[in-house]
């Protein structure tokens, strides 16, 4: 599924290539037919994410409402426009630029007020500037959940998935097992300072990149794909050659370094 850094990604280059002009709007499948004829002919104002959650006004009234899910895509695609390829639930066609939306767990149009419930709903995202960390700091003080499992819950934190958070833990030494509750403020400060770094890079270069170019010995842009992680999808800890282990929390896998991510501390990171 993709993580947070994609759909702001996602949001601003449909604001760069959409953004105060007219758009052509269908639904070549036919599922957003009665949505895709509303937004037809309007003007694209902006796009928002928040979280994985995507949010375009065209000024209609109604605010279409996307979430990509697990096989979801909006790509953009040749101008002029060509024969769509697969189930195409809603084109976007602008002066210069066309978008594809495919295979979302939501498209829909909503209310304002039903966007506002949406958000409410949803812990804050590190991406925007009016997150408000404490929000998380305080949700995670009152379960005992292990902090793999809630760094998942989008209502806690908006935005981290799978990747992410294997990462997140690694490079905060934090076991994923340790219950939520017993996470440090310092060690939530720097949690949450890491989580907006590695997300704005993701954002900006449009992959998931954790590791420090000085380890690697390249710059991030020629970095090979096996050289981006630390421990998702590896078998041995980059940093201390450990094998690693791979654990089921917040139902899905997790992989971990026994000796980087210890049960308990060792002494203090800082």
């Amino acid at each position: 599924m993709p993580e947070g850094h994609t759909i702001h990604r996602l949001a601003r280059q449909l604001d760069e290539t959409l953004a105060g002009r007219l758009v052509h709007a269908d639904s070549p499948q036919g599922r957003f037919a009665e949505g895709a004829q509303l937004l037809d002919g309007a003007t694209f104002e902006r796009a928002d994410a928040w979280g994985k959650y995507l949010f375009c006004d065209l000024g209609v009234g109604e605010v279409l409402h996307v979430h990509l899910g697990l096989i979801g895509k909006f790509r953009r695609r040749e101008f002029p426009p060509v024969e769509p390829t697969g189930a195409v639930r809603l084109r976007l066609v602008g002066e210069d630029s066309t978008w594809d939306l495919s295979g979302p767990t939501r498209c829909e149009l909503v209310d304002p007020g039903e966007q506002e419930r949406i958000v409410a709903r949803l812990g804050p995202d590190p991406l925007r500037r009016d997150a408000r960390p404490e929000r998380a700091r305080e949700r995670l003080a009152r379960t005992e959940r292990p902090i793999a499992a809630t760094l998942l819950d989008q209502s806690i934190v908006a935005g981290i998935g799978n990747v992410y958070r294997a990462e997140l833990l690694f490079l905060c030494g934090i076991h994923p097992a340790r219950p939520s509750s017993a996470i440090t403020d310092v060690e939530f400060e720097e949690l949450w300072a890491q989580t907006v770094r590695l997300l704005r890079i993701g954002e900006r270069s449009g992959r998931i990149t954790t590791t420090d170019p000085d380890e690697i010995g390249r710059p991030r842009h020629r970095m090979r794909r096996e050289d981006r992680l630390y421990v998702y999808h590896r078998e041995h800890c980059r940093r201390c050659g450990s094998d690693l282990r791979t654990d089921r929390i917040g139902g899905r896998p997790i992989t971990h370094c026994p000796t980087c991510q210890p049960r308990r501390r060792v002494r203090s990171r800082r």
